[in-house]
C-alpha cells in the first residue's frame, strides 16, 4: 500500500508539473499587453524595459525555472490588470473560502440526494423511481449545464422570491447556487450507484441468500449497498471536477465573489499572471481529487492487492 501511495503521489506531481509547464508556455505566446494595466500609454522602450525588469525577455526555460522556484517559496506573483500590484495570494485567500463553502455544501447535497436516488432506482428496477431517475440522469447529461442553470435562476427567483444577486449574509440566496452546482453530481452518484447495485444483485451470493429466505430489503442494505458503495467512493473526491467546472459559470451567473467568477474576470481582462495561477489551482484540485479517490478505494476495499504478482501478465 505504501509503495502504491508513493507511486500515485509521484504520478500526481509529474502530472501537475506538466500541466503548469504547458499553461506557462502557452501564456508566454500571448501578447504582452496582459502584463500591463496602462499598455496603451507606454512607449516601445518603456515596454521593453518593463519586460526586462520582470524577466520576460529571458528564455522560456529560465523563466520556467524561476517560476517554480518562486512557487516553492510561496510567491505566486502579483496581479497585472485585475488588481494592479496586489499579491495573487492575497486575492485568492480572500475569495477561496467562499468557493470552498459552496463546493462543500453542493457536494453534501449531492450525496444526500444522489445516493438514496441511486439505491431506490436499483431496488425498484423498471418501476417509478427507476424511470424517474433515468429521465433525470438523461436530462442532466444531455442538456448543456448552462441551459438548466439559467432556467433555475429564472424560475427559481420568480417562484421563490429569491434575489438573483448572491448575498453572503443572506442564507436564502445560497439555495439556488448550491442546488445548481449539485445537479451534476446528483445524477453522477445515482447513475453509478444504480449500476453497481444492479451488478451486485445479479451475483450468486444474493441468489443464495434469497433462496434461503433472507428478506430482500435486508440483503439490499446489509450486503448489496455496502459492496456497491465501495467502488463509488473512488468517484466522490474526483467529483470535485464537476463542482469546479460548474462553479466557474454559476458564480458568474449569481455574481458570487468567489474563485469561479474570478477566473472569468481575469481572462476577460487578460491578466496573464492571474490566469496562470488560477488554472494551476484548478488543475491541482482535479489531480488531488483523482489521487484521493484511488487512495480511498484502496483503504475501503481490503480485496484490492497492489502487490505485483510474479506470474501476472
Amino acid at each position: 500500500m505504501l509503495k502504491y501511495t508513493l507511486k500515485r503521489l509521484l504520478s500526481a506531481a509529474v502530472t501537475l508539473v506538466i500541466i503548469i509547464t504547458v499553461v506557462f508556455v502557452l501564456l508566454r505566446q500571448m501578447p504582452v499587453e496582459g502584463y500591463f494595466d496602462n499598455f496603451e500609454k507606454m512607449t516601445p522602450v518603456m515596454v521593453q524595459n518593463a519586460l526586462t525588469k520582470m524577466g520576460l525577455n529571458d528564455s522560456i526555460p529560465a523563466q520556467l525555472l524561476r517560476f517554480f522556484k518562486n512557487l516553492f517559496q510561496g510567491d505566486l506573483g502579483v496581479s497585472a490588470r485585475y488588481s494592479v500590484g496586489t499579491p495573487i495570494t492575497t486575492i485568492v485567500s480572500n475569495k477561496a473560502p467562499l468557493s470552498i463553502q459552496l463546493g462543500l455544501l453542493s457536494m453534501g447535497l449531492s450525496l444526500l440526494l444522489g445516493i438514496p436516488l441511486g439505491a431506490a432506482m436499483a431496488r425498484g428496477k423498471g418501476r417509478f423511481w427507476d424511470k424517474f431517475g433515468t429521465i433525470f440522469i438523461v436530462l442532466i447529461n444531455a442538456v448543456p449545464s448552462a441551459v438548466y442553470h439559467i432556467f433555475i435562476q429564472m424560475y427559481g427567483t420568480s417562484f421563490m422570491g429569491i434575489s438573483m444577486l448572491f448575498d453572503r449574509n443572506n442564507l436564502i440566496t445560497w439555495i439556488l447556487p448550491v442546488f445548481s452546482l449539485s445537479l451534476g453530481n446528483i445524477a453522477y452518484y445515482a447513475m453509478w450507484l444504480r449500476r453497481y447495485m444492479v451488478d451486485e444483485m445479479n451475483k450468486d451470493y444474493v441468489r443464495l441468500a434469497l433462496s434461503k429466505g433472507v428478506p430482500e430489503k435486508k440483503i439490499a442494505m446489509r450486503h448489496v449497498f455496502r459492496n456497491a458503495f465501495v467502488p463509488l467512493i473512488q468517484y466522490i473526491p474526483s467529483s470535485l471536477l464537476y463542482t469546479v467546472a460548474g462553479s466557474i459559470y454559476v458564480e458568474s451567473l449569481y455574481s458570487i465573489p468567489g474563485m469561479g467568477g474570478l477566473l472569468v474576470q481575469v481572462i476577460q481582462r487578460q491578466d496573464n499572471p492571474m490566469v496562470q495561477i488560477l488554472v494551476m489551482l484548478y488543475a491541482s484540485i482535479g489531480v488531488v481529487g483523482l489521487l484521493l479517490g484511488d487512495l480511498m478505494m484502496a483503504l475501503m476495499d481490503p480485496r484490492i492487492n497492489f502487490a505485483r504478482k510474479e506470474d501476472a501478465r
